[in-house]
């Protein structure tokens, strides 16, 4: 009679254990994206890292009428993307903003390494920083390498503001910094600024293409 109860009880622990992997999936399945996106601003809060960024990919998506479920994809995305651009930045510097850290996860996102944005954020004055980075991530965008393309930025950075201009230009970005953005802001994309002026009818427009590797993701 004792082993056939001790039988018994492995028998219910073994069944327990074979509910809980199938309960667990569909629990994780029964998560909404406004649950899912409520987890990400809560995660973002108590990391540090400012939940307007995050916010905004919100806002970007529901105003193209992007579905929810790839909201919260791309909200998730975002926020291991400033996670990962904050731990490089700050072995870098310790006066990095919102602003920069947005431009970070950009680079992160184009495929920059993280002792790539560690190096640039370093050796990269604050008020420059926004253009080096939003400079280096559009030239890794468009197939250099990171390696090579810091070297490019950081040749830039030594000839003076102009060279850095004149690079920012090339690759896309306006002279002080992402489109409809001063100095240090990012693109509207990444941290909700307004956007390019329209221009007037029969212009062309005048706003400067925003870079390719800081995509949405939406």
């Amino acid at each position: 009679m004792k082993i056939r109860f001790i039988k018994d009880m492995r028998i219910q622990r073994y069944a327990a254990v074979i509910a809980a992997f199938i309960i667990l999936p569909a629990a994780a399945l029964a998560q909404t994206p406004e649950i899912r996106i409520n987890t990400a601003l809560s995660q973002a809060t108590q990391v540090g890292i400012p939940v307007s960024l995050l916010e905004s990919k919100v806002a970007e998506g529901k105003a193209k009428g992007i579905p929810m479920d790839r909201i919260a994809a791309a909200v998730e995305s975002r926020l291991k993307g400033l996670e990962q651009a904050r731990t490089a930045m700050n072995r870098g510097a310790h006066d990095i903003d919102a602003a920069q850290l947005a431009v970070g996860a950009d680079a992160i996102g184009a495929g920059v390494s993280e002792a790539v944005l560690e190096k640039i954020t370093a050796t990269t004055p604050k008020d420059r920083r926004a253009v080096a980075l939003t400079a280096l991530t559009q030239l890794v965008s468009e197939g250099i390498v990171p390696e090579a393309a810091l070297l490019r930025v950081q040749d830039a950075l030594a000839r003076g503001p102009e060279a850095l201009a004149n690079l920012a230009a090339r690759s896309g970005v306006g002279v002080g910094g992402p489109r409809g953005t001063g100095p240090s802001t990012p693109g509207s994309s990444a941290a909700g600024g307004p956007p390019a002026p329209v221009p007037a009818p029969g212009q062309g427009s005048t706003a400067p293409v925003p870079p390719r590797g800081g995509r949405s993701g939406l």
